[in-house]
């Protein structure tokens, strides 16, 4: 290595935050950064050794001289914190979902290019060469014909994860877009790698949205989502992405072949190849490389940004598609099993799962396969009052 090592700052290092804190010190630890600050609302749990503590991510922005800006804090907060960063001249590696609007992410990538500075967004999953190699097998007609996509998330959540914040299960607060949500936030991992895989990237890579949106739980976004991603090159992926299962499940991209069933783990970088037949699936570990490290590369020695924000086009059009269109419909509360255990108060979709997996395996929304709370369910703009 050569020169000084980078100063980076973190904004938001509780939750989510601390793993961000934890790959800093560890690079730090190599002597390629510094970590030279810190801000949240909430002082650190533990001393952070050599890092100045600011309450204000725009004040440590102005004031610490970063080379490099983390940040992890709601996301309606992304566009204005990154473009003072970019200002500032730091690179920025930026929490998902890069912004609540598409037209927030063309201002953050004009802003991009203008100041020279990167911007990489933080979908984990994509930093795996697990993608790649999947892209491959795909290529190389290890599947066969490729019939579709599909990404499967049912995820467990209680009624406490949406009361954490002012904004949680919000689609606007105090009139600005927020679009939180199974399909934009806690499940967004699983629409990006879905695309990645599928090769959509960019905006125009996207064709159409088609969603099926619903809710079980007192808030205005979705918590029990199917969508369908029609792609400019005629393929399809379709989404079954919910937090009202009867237990969290590991989620995964399904690629349905004509030859084999390809599915991407993508929180454990473990492809499985499931071929005709074969009573075993063909299974491999890949390695993954962590997203701040990356841009660290890419800072000192030219390396390409494994998700650079202009990668991310495809998602936000679906994040779009989300915010401009029909709030999620109420399940009715016949269909809608409450639960108390040892995490919390939780509601639970009956028969989630077994939908799900046809909404993956079919390629149709819950509505066009005729799940039950499709057919009964309310929007939000009906419910008794």
């Amino acid at each position: 290595m050569t020169g000084a090592p980078l100063r980076v700052g973190i904004a938001g290092i509780h939750g989510h935050g601390a793993s961000h804190v934890a790959a800093a010190l560890g690079l730090a630890r190599t002597g390629r950064i510094v970590l030279a600050a810190v801000a949240d609302h909430r002082p650190p749990e533990a001393s952070i050794d050599g890092a100045v503590v600011y309450a204000d991510a725009l004040e440590m922005i102005d004031r610490a001289s970063l080379d490099v800006v983390v940040l992890s804090t709601p996301m309606h907060t992304h566009l204005p914190l990154a473009l003072a960063a970019l200002q500032a001249g730091a690179h920025v590696l930026l929490e998902k979902p890069p912004t609540p609007t598409l037209a927030d992410f063309e201002r953050l990538i004009a802003a991009s290019d203008s100041s020279g500075r990167a911007v990489q967004v933080g979908f984990q999953s994509l930093g795996s060469s697990a993608i790649p190699a999947v892209r491959d097998l795909i290529g190389a007609g290890v599947v066969g014909e490729p019939l579709g996509y599909g990404a499967l998330g049912t995820w467990s959540r209680t009624e406490q994860y949406w009361r954490r914040a002012a904004w949680a299960g919000r689609r606007t607060l105090d009139g600005v877009p927020v679009v939180d949500g199974a399909v934009t936030n806690p499940l967004a991992h699983a629409v990006a790698t879905s695309l990645a895989v599928a090769g959509a990237t960019t905006t125009t890579d996207v064709a159409g949205v088609r969603l099926d949106l619903y809710r079980a739980n007192d808030i205005e976004a979705d918590d029990t989502s199917s969508l369908v991603v029609d792609l400019a090159d005629g393929s399809r992926v379709a989404g079954a992405l919910s937090l009202t299962a009867g237990a969290r499940s590991e989620p995964c991209v399904v690629v349905r072949g004509s030859e084999a069933r390809l599915v991407l783990w993508y929180t454990l970088d473990v492809v499985q190849v499931f071929r005709s037949g074969s009573a075993v699936p063909a299974t491999t570990s890949h390695a993954r490389t962590g997203l701040l490290e990356n841009l660290v590369d890419h800072v000192q020695h030219g390396e390409p940004l494994l998700v650079p924000a202009t990668a991310t086009g495809a998602f936000m059009r679906v994040l779009e598609a989300v915010r401009t269109g029909e709030p999620a419909h109420q399940i009715d509360a016949h269909l809608v099993d409450r639960v108390t255990d040892a995490e919390g108060d939780r509601r639970v979709v009956r028969d989630l799962e077994a939908w799900s997996e046809r909404v993956v395996l079919e390629g149709r929304t819950f509505r066009e396969l005729g799940a039950p709370w499709a057919e009964r369910a309310t929007p939000l703009d009906e419910r008794p009052r």
